[in-house]
């Protein structure tokens, strides 16, 4: 037999994950070199199983064979858990006692797209560790070939019944609209609220990977749409939607407005901080200002760190921070769960939330501070400039001795408020955002990132879109 040599499409490896167009820039082959170089990852470290998931989409089923294939021929103990929600195979490779985990996974992104999401240990795989499987694919660096295993496991019940261990919001009858949007997560939605005391209606509730009813990111509000209409109908307490692999949480109140990730991490840390007075609560940089300054008056400990899921992680199991978020809509609980990013167990707590307070979740968002600010701007800069624009204005602002947070790209603070311009990590993209308390100051701030922006020889992006008050 020839030895195992892959190449994979250059833009598949990302820094959080490995996903591309099936057909396209993945195929079954790449899944099957995945499991082979993530497996002798694995087994070069003393690891012997390896738990596996996949989602709903059509192409899953296929790919997540060709996946285990893979690790099943570097001697491993594969369980596999079937189509579910990303988070289910991150419980199961707690509770099987596994030494990784994989994930097909194409998350939020449209229908023809997939990927996978992986854990080394307890530990998010991401950054350098995925360029590794590059490496080791292209020289064929992999484990001697073996005869492994791999098993079927249901983790459901389990699963299940850990979520709804931490239900606190005793018998209170709340009325709860869910949208799991035709995403892996729908068939636990629907198992879950039967167990809920309460009123619970699901829409899109059956897995299907064409999303039918509507494009699976619930931070977009045109993706909400349907639920909020439901909400108002019904005259329901609130609405909780998924996205694709129900890692990511949306949530609208009984008045059918949208709750940002910043202010339902709000609703949660102020929660969260009874039992953990003084305890740290980690946002992206792309976070309200209120976000923080609720946290802080709250008696928490509000840090700011880098946008991405992967690092977040990383950074909690540092500080020990009980709970963090992301404007993305990952929300991520060490306080009674295992530190990772899970949206059904998020909806849990909100729910024990809104059932024992005595404001309903509309007066607790319109009693935030109000801020105007513009959605999230992405503008195209090539890949090999980006990361040198961010370092120019850096420098621009210290000769200018502005007020500057460089943990991400770089957060302007000014007495309008504040402007934020970083590199994504995934896109040859320029991501800018701004805040203030009035209409003037947002003009001003917009004015500033402009600014800067043509100053690196770009055109200032287009900011004529809708601002949001948050």
């Amino acid at each position: 037999m020839s030895a195992f040599h892959h190449a994979f499409h250059p833009t598949s490896l990302r820094e959080y994950d490995i996903r591309g167009i099936v057909g396209k820039t993945l195929s079954g082959a790449d899944a099957f070199a995945i499991g082979r170089c993530f497996g002798s990852i694995v087994v070069r470290q003393g690891g012997k199983k390896v738990a596996v998931g996949y989602d709903g989409r059509l192409s899953s089923p296929e790919l997540e064979a060709q996946l285990v294939a893979g690790l099943v021929a570097c001697g491993l103990e594969v369980a596999r858990i079937g189509c579910g929600p990303t988070p289910m195979l991150y419980f199961a490779a707690y509770e099987l006692g596994a030494d990784g985990a994989a994930m097909v996974t194409g998350s939020h992104n449209p229908p023809d797209y997939n990927g996978f999401k992986m854990m080394l240990g307890k530990k998010p795989f991401f950054g350098q560790q995925i360029q590794e499987i590059g490496r080791m694919a292209e020289a064929g660096d992999v484990v001697p070939e073996a005869s492994g295993s791999s098993t079927k496991v249901d983790v459901a019940d389990a699963y299940l019944a850990r979520l709804l261990k931490d239900y606190d919001g005793g018998e209170r009858a709340l009325k709860v609209v869910w949208d799991p949007g035709n995403g892996s997560g729908a068939e636990v939605t629907k198992r879950m609220v039967a167990k809920l005391p309460g009123e619970h209606t699901v829409i899109n509730g059956e897995i299907d990977g064409t999303f039918p009813a509507h494009h699976p990111d619930p931070t977009v509000l045109k993706n909400l749409a349907q639920i909020i209409a439901e909400v108002k109908k019904q005259g329901a307490d609130l609405g909780i939607a998924f996205d694709g692999d129900a890692d990511r949480i949306g949530a609208v109140d009984g008045e059918g407005n949208m709750l940002f990730g910043d202010q339902l991490l709000v609703v949660l840390a102020r929660d969260v901080l009874k039992a953990h007075p003084g305890g740290t609560i980690i946002a992206d940089v792309k976070a309200s200002q209120v976000l923080f300054d609720e946290v802080a008056k709250a008696g928490g400990t509000p840090l700011m760190w880098k946008t991405g899921h992967s690092l977040i992680k990383a950074k909690m199991a540092e500080t020990k921070a009980p709970l963090s978020g992301e404007m993305s809509g990952h929300i991520f609980f060490a306080d009674k769960w295992y530190g990772f990013d899970d949206a059904l167990y998020g909806a849990i707590r909100l729910l024990g939330i809104v059932a024992r307070a005595d404001q309903s979740l509309a007066e607790m968002r319109a009693g935030l501070p109000q801020v105007l600010n513009t959605p999230e701007l992405r503008f195209d800069c090539p890949d090999e400039r980006k990361f040198g624009v961010i370092t120019e204005v850096k420098e621009r602002l210290a000769k200018a001795g502005a007020k500057v947070n460089d943990v991400d790209g770089v957060r302007v603070l000014t007495e309008d408020g504040w402007w934020l311009l970083r590199a994504s990590n995934t896109q040859a993209v320029l991501v800018a955002r701004a805040e203030a308390k009035t209409e003037e100051g947002l003009e001003r701030l917009k004015k500033d990132i402009a600014a800067q922006v043509e100053a690196s020889g770009l055109a200032a992006p287009d900011f004529s879109g809708e601002n949001a008050g948050h």
